[in-house]
């Protein structure tokens, strides 16, 4: 799953520390989310869509890998 919040994150210029500590989890989270190694849970995709004021869609992005590996084709 591709995400923007690096870049979002960057728009409102706040660090991985100051977002974190706002939604309730560790800079290494926030960290792992940015790097596509943690996909975060749905509680904490909202937090991060309300601190940017942007859908969860605007967000995050399902990819065509992500729909394969569910052996389900995805939506065209």
């Amino acid at each position: 799953m591709k995400n923007h919040l690096r870049v979002e994150r960057a728009k409102i210029d706040i660090t991985q520390s100051e977002l974190a500590t706002r939604i309730g989890v560790s800079r290494q989270t926030i960290h792992s989310i940015e790097l596509g190694k943690f996909v975060p849970s749905t509680i904490i995709s909202l937090k991060l869509a309300t601190i940017f004021k942007i859908n969860v869609e605007e967000l995050f992005v399902l990819e065509a890998g992500d729909w394969e590996l569910n052996g389900i084709e995805g939506i065209q």
